[in-house]
């Protein structure tokens, strides 16, 4: 088995920056491909790694050694010219808490990543709900996903309910991210602290904070999976523009 799983821009266009996609409890690989086909489609190398193992025993070390680990996979997407950048962590659940951690300045520089996108960050003490079907209403209303999380063999059920450690989940909203950040929440989502969201993001000096309507924990996979992914696309072309937009709207009705 190996161990990660690779979407590929079409042949012949430029690739243009690489996407490591950071799952979360309970998740397997496979629950990224609608998104990373998506984000391969623009041109960007998609590459989804395993869930981190936080362990809370030993939060710090634990974290070491999944950058390490990750760090590796970047540099396994090396290409002639070596890897494309910008390099961009899209984290969700304790995929965003790792992901976040992984962008501080005190982080190790060779591996840090020049973006992360944080999605479904949990907030403090939030734990899962009961049985299949509450923690399914929890993730998300989609039935495309609730299905494939169903009929995922690797998909742990009541992973919702796993600690998730103290320390490195307080780090992660008081952290000082070094690179541009995108904040995802789903506004239906119970088990995020959008006012710890929000204080996190004015708190940064390049972060952007997007709520999604009617968005449940699995904010990349609900719904409004279609709209998640261009507002994630439109901050990595952002990215690549020094963080001018690109687009901006001087007249509107609606």
């Amino acid at each position: 088995m190996t161990e990660y799983t690779d979407h590929h821009g079409p042949d012949g266009l430029r690739i243009r920056g690489t996407v490591i996609v950071v799952p979360g409890r309970g998740e397997t690989r496979a629950a990224y491909t609608r998104f990373g086909r998506r984000l391969a489609a623009d041109a960007y190398r998609v590459r989804v790694v395993d869930a981190p193992d936080l362990d809370t025993d030993d939060p710090t070390g634990s974290l070491t050694r999944f950058g390490a680990r990750l760090a590796e996979a970047v540099e396994g997407t090396a290409a002639q010219d070596g890897v494309i950048r910008p390099v961009v962590l899209v984290g969700a659940d304790t995929g965003a808490v790792a992901a976040a951690l992984l962008g501080r300045e005190e982080a190790p520089a060779a591996g840090r990543p020049d973006a992360v996108v944080l999605a479904g960050l949990p907030g403090r003490g939030a734990t899962g709900v009961g049985v299949w079907d509450q923690e399914l209403d929890v993730r998300t209303s989609c039935p495309a996903h609730r299905a494939a999380l169903t009929d995922d063999p690797g998909t742990r059920r009541g992973s919702l309910g796993d600690a998730v450690p103290d320390a490195l989940l307080t780090a992660a909203y008081e952290s000082d991210i070094a690179v541009p950040v995108l904040i995802l929440v789903g506004d239906a989502d119970p088990l995020a602290d959008r006012d710890a969201l929000a204080r996190a993001a004015t708190s940064l000096p390049r972060a952007r904070l997007s709520v999604v309507r009617g968005a449940h924990h699995d904010v990349l996979n609900d719904l409004q999976h279609r709209s998640v992914a261009a507002e994630t696309v439109t901050f990595l072309e952002t990215l690549r523009d020094d963080l001018v937009p690109l687009i901006t709207v001087r007249s509107s009705a609606w």
